[in-house]
């Protein structure tokens, strides 16, 4: 049917031309979005600066504006608008603030601060820059998504959550490496199964340098490549044999990927590198965090100091306890998959597991959710879901601030705290739901191997090692 003429146009160029078409109508509409998103921002910033270029009405409109982000607040507090090169410098103290040229971030969110910065002498003009440097990688998403997922590409390129948080801190050149990889395996089938895991290794490598969160799918994209896939037209329970080589190459090459990124680093100043990790470490599950352990588990906790200081302690034994948990629960999930299909889901795992992770980090800031919006366009679950689920986020984009503002000035916080209590419980209810659908859910790319098989439950019984 696929291959029915309709006019001097087979259906399946046809429809190859649709989705070619819906990445530039993605990108000229994700263009109009970030237009949207940037003077949302810019509404904090603008003259007079005080003498270290701040805006004077940062601080007073930020939160009952709603138009705080962390690209204009880290202009002070970081050195970044003293433009010295980050990690090379600087460290961290014992009660973890830090100094010097350090930043939280891995390096090349660090390296994109200091770019950002670069013939900027104000937090305005560097809101700018910024917005200018991380753009393009916006667009890029849009139109890898659009070639993927079709009109569900609008999602990104128009949903709330650009609009919120693409210029909240440094996350679309994040997204877009993570979009990168699935791009490249799901779409460039002209080169080999192992030739694609590898460049799409590099890429998650090069994410794991910009925000960590990449690399968790490095697991299932080798096995992925280590179960293989079905040739066209071949049913994808045939029993293939397994490759193990290409596997290692995988896991090989996003390792060196990341080691070639961050060692110059943490020869030239390696306190100054090394303080990044340590800041993760050392940060608290608090009010600032939107987590299910501050609203949920805090409570149960008196108000001492050393209540605060159990309390603490017992998240950050249980948040990577279960995190790590969860990614075997979605591999495990996966891989039963893979004995009813002969296919293994390496984009739905991902996405199970990036929701595990979220659910159960200590920290789950509100851009986050540009790090989930990709996999709600590549893979099929209900819009429902995902409707309710831009509500809870849009409760927390909007609502912690609005929260802030009332406690800071002596307002009645009642209303908002309710707000965002939604949010972060909704949120967190849907990151569960989300973690079995992904596994199970159709994707959208419909070039890509994972669309051409039938469901049967006959199981795949045979598989041999190279």
């Amino acid at each position: 049917m696929l291959n029915r003429p309709v006019g001097n146009e087979p259906v399946a160029d046809r429809a190859v031309g649709d989705r070619s078409s819906m990445g530039l109508i993605a990108v000229l509409v994700c263009a109009v979005t970030l237009l949207v998103a940037y003077f949302n921002k810019a509404r904090c910033a603008g003259a007079p600066f005080n003498e270290f270029g701040r805006s004077t009405i940062f601080d007073s409109v930020k939160d009952s504006n709603v138009c705080y982000s962390d690209i204009q607040f880290l202009w002070l507090g970081r050195d970044i608008n003293e433009h010295i090169f980050p990690y090379l410098t600087g460290g961290i103290t014992p009660d973890g603030a830090l100094t010097g040229g350090a930043v939280e971030y891995p390096v090349l969110s660090g390296l994109f601060m200091w770019l950002g910065a670069i013939g900027a002498h104000d937090d305005a003009a560097f809101l700018l820059h910024s917005a200018l440097l991380l753009a393009p990688f916006a667009l890029l998403t849009a139109y890898m998504l659009g070639r993927m997922g079709g009109r569900a590409a609008l999602l990104w390129a128009a949903g709330p959550p650009l609009i919120l948080y693409a210029f909240h801190n440094w996350e679309l050149p994040v997204v877009c490496t993570a979009v990168g990889a699935a791009y490249i395996v799901s779409t460039m089938t002209r080169y080999s199964l192992r030739a694609r895991g590898i460049a799409a290794a590099v890429l998650l490598g090069i994410g794991f340098c910009l925000k960590l969160y990449p690399g968790i799918f490095v697991l299932p994209l080798l096995l992925y490549v280590l179960v293989g896939e079905p040739r066209p037209g071949e049913d994808a329970r045939v029993p293939r044999r397994f490759d193990v080589r290409g596997a290692l190459l995988v896991a090989g090459t996003a390792i060196v990927t990341v080691i070639a990124v961050n060692l110059p680093f943490a020869l030239a100043g390696y306190e100054g590198w090394r303080a990044s990790i340590t800041f993760q470490q050392l940060r608290q599950a608090d009010i600032t965090t939107n987590s299910i352990w501050y609203w949920g588990l805090r409570p149960v906790f008196g108000n001492t100091a050393a209540d605060e200081a159990n309390f603490q302690d017992v998240v950050s034994a249980a948040s990577p306890l279960l995190i790590v948990l969860a990614f075997a629960v979605a591999g495990w999930l996966g891989w039963r998959r893979f004995a009813v299909t002969g296919l293994y889901p390496w984009i739905g795992v991902s996405g199970a597991m990036l929701c595990g992770f979220l659910l159960f980090h200590k920290v789950h800031s509100p851009q986050y959710t540009l790090w989930l919006i990709p996999f709600l366009v590549l893979l099929e679950v209900p819009w429902t879901l995902v409707g309710v689920y831009l509500l809870a986020d849009a409760a927390i984009g909007i609502g912690v601030f609005r929260y802030f503002y009332a406690l800071g000035s002596g307002h009645a916080p009642e209303l908002a705290e309710n707000v965002v209590q939604f949010g972060v419980w909704g949120r967190a209810v849907l990151l569960l739901v989300f973690f079995f659908l992904f596994i199970k859910a159709r994707p959208r790319v419909r070039d890509s191997a994972a669309t051409r098989f039938e469901e049967n439950p006959a199981p795949v019984l045979a598989y041999s090692a190279l």
